[in-house]
């Protein structure tokens, strides 16, 4: 006989969320506006760049979890050796 166990309370609070907005989407009333093509256009772009961001965080954030859980010392030491350079070029620039 299996056992009834009872939802977390972060579970009931997101079945709440999703039974209110839904609720909320099927009530709201037509708004009769009108969209030009180029307000499309605006919009396609603004989704694009959003998604264009996204995918260069992730990757930014991917490559420093994987340096720091491998153990690479590759970006502490390219990060050092940058940074002699730089202060080398000051002192030379002088």
């Amino acid at each position: 006989m299996k056992k009834l166990t009872t939802p977390s309370h972060a579970a009931l609070r997101r079945d709440i969320c999703v039974v209110v907005l839904v609720s909320a989407a099927g009530f709201s009333a037509p708004s009769f506006a009108y969209l030009d093509p180029s307000t499309g256009g605006m919009i396609l772009s603004a989704i694009l760049g959003l998604i264009a961001t996204i995918g260069l965080m992730v990757k930014t954030y991917w490559y420093k979890l994987k340096n720091m859980f491998s153990g690479s010392k590759t970006a502490q030491t390219s990060a050092s050796a940058s940074t002699a350079d730089d202060s080398n070029k000051a002192d030379n620039s002088d």
